[in-house]
């Protein structure tokens, strides 16, 4: 879920089915124009991004961001470019402990605009074992099944 008081733009549904969610940060990102326009056209796919930490710094790699065909002339559009997280030194120094003492990984949830800005929510994250993904779809799937039965005995008293 993105923060009260902004609009989602795209949402990583497969990180909260692969991983354990322990913690949630939210960090600005360096965007070049064309990326703009064309998120804002809905050209955007997160499903395999993930955050690196290099140098002290937070990149998001991964994220798919499709240029459209009228964003511009003199430039040369990579969908797959890296871009650059933008948060506070403390938070990435605590992040930057987590990740590499505790064995956590940092995942990208969603992108939302806040302000006017585009955001990305990331997650510190530990990778769910095979039986937890299962363990997960069961209980996805009862919720369904549940809600097809309570769907079908009102039906029926009516």
């Amino acid at each position: 879920m993105p923060p009260p008081n902004s609009a989602l733009i795209a949402e990583n549904r497969r990180a909260r089915f692969e991983y354990h969610i322990e913690e949630q940060f939210e960090a600005g990102m360096v965007l070049a124009g064309w990326e703009v326009k064309a998120i804002r056209a809905g050209q955007i796919q997160l499903t395999d991004g993930y955050v690196v930490i290099r140098d002290g710094e937070l990149f998001l790699i991964g994220c798919r961001i499709n240029a459209l065909r009228s964003a511009s002339t003199h430039v040369v559009p990579e969908a797959d470019r890296t871009k650059k997280l933008l948060m506070k030194k403390e938070e990435i120094r605590r992040l930057i402990g987590k990740v590499e003492q505790r064995g956590f990984t940092l995942v990208p949830l969603n992108l939302h605009y806040k302000n006017g800005l585009v955001k990305a929510q990331i997650a510190l994250a530990k990778g769910k074992a095979q039986h937890d993904k299962r363990e997960t779809e069961k209980a996805r799937d009862w919720e369904r099944e549940k809600g097809r039965l309570m769907r079908h005995k009102v039906s029926t008293k009516a």
